[in-house]
């Protein structure tokens, strides 16, 4: 019995070696530890074998099998080596140069943003940032927004777990829960927190809400807004800057107007409408594109201003409406799908 296993083992051991493909291999597992495999069939002689003699004989059994298993194993890893390396082909000299045709671009969202802040820099604009994890109390306290507002509920806000903490952005109060921004307005209230007027920030950034992903809505997308608080700011003033964003972005044939409108940190608070026939794919005269207005005096009290000396203006638009006029395209979902197909449309 014990040559029968020595003899499975030593023939095992020179038949595998040379297996190259994967049906060689099944066939050959097949013909050692299959149903009807060479050692499969001495293992069921254990019932012929003495009473006396089956701890040996069992031994001998398992003692092979493991050797015989580590074989099977070896070969299958030198295999999916194989395997593999077919599939990456032959080997790369790293010093060669790069086959990649032409440099990388700027994605489409990256060059609006880039060019807002540019023309709002000819005009004093700075940017200015913030944390896209904020606190019940920036994102809606400060702005006038109550515990019962709409705007605050799950339903369309991402809140955190009770228990997340983040040492790197600061509470107001110790019972506020955090949550991600709904919108970039914190930005103005950490701004106007941290110095006094006159202050004229533009905020750019990512911001989230639980919308249902359709062809222009996304659970994340991006904001630009602003703030100019200073004396005696006024709603022409408002109107004057906006005339000149748009025509400088879309062209001199832009023109805007503004709707009545209800917003909680501003009053009066306006809709704003664009028409821009002259680009592509926008078939209406008017077009909404953001939110306006003057900011609301309890704003200012809950971050410190005296409003009767001072005013301002704060308005808001979404980065990917002004990308999708602007390039001519029709759906939102275009812009987080890492087609290089797209995106090289806009080098």
């Amino acid at each position: 019995m014990q040559e029968q296993l020595s003899a499975i083992l030593a023939k095992a051991q020179a038949e595998f070696p040379g297996i190259l493909t994967r049906p060689e291999y099944e066939a050959a597992k097949a013909r050692y530890v299959g149903p009807h495999g060479e050692l499969t069939a001495i293992m069921k002689q254990m019932g012929a074998v003495p009473k006396e003699q089956r701890p040996v004989f069992g031994k001998l059994v398992n003692e092979t099998k493991v050797q015989l298993q580590a074989l099977l194993d070896a070969t299958l890893a030198r295999l999916e080596q194989l395997e593999l390396a077919s599939k990456l082909g032959p080997a790369i000299d790293p010093t060669l140069p790069s086959p990649d045709v032409g440099p990388g671009t700027s994605h489409p969202l990256t060059l609006v943003r880039e060019e807002m802040c540019r023309i709002l820099h000819k005009v004093g604009f700075v940017i200015a940032d913030g944390p896209e994890v904020e606190t019940e109390y920036y994102c809606f306290d400060a702005l006038n927004t109550p515990a019962d507002h709409p705007a605050r509920d799950t339903q369309d806000t991402f809140y955190l777990p009770e228990t997340a903490r983040f040492a790197n952005v600061s509470k107001k109060n110790r019972e506020e829960r955090y949550l991600l921004r709904t919108h970039t307005s914190s930005v103005q209230i950490r701004t106007m927190l941290k110095g006094a007027p006159p202050i004229r920030i533009v905020s750019p950034g990512r911001v989230y809400r639980r919308d249902t992903t359709d062809a222009t809505h996304s659970a994340n997308f991006h904001q630009l807004e602003c703030l100019y608080v200073d004396k005696n700011v006024t709603v022409s003033d408002l109107k004057a800057l906006l005339d000149y964003i748009f025509a400088s972005l879309l062209g001199k044939e832009t023109k805007t107007r503004f709707r009545p409108h209800y917003f909680g940190y501003t009053e009066p608070s306006f809709e704003v409408d664009l028409s821009a026939k002259h680009l592509p794919k926008v078939n209406k005269e008017w077009i909404e594109i953001g939110g306006c207005g003057m900011v609301d005096p309890l704003v200012f009290d809950a971050v410190g201003y005296d409003s009767k000396v001072w005013s301002g203006y704060a308005f808001g638009m979404g980065l990917e409406r002004l990308a999708m006029m602007l390039y001519g395209i029709d759906d939102i979902r275009h812009f987080y799908q890492n087609d290089a197909r797209f995106l090289r449309q806009f080098a």
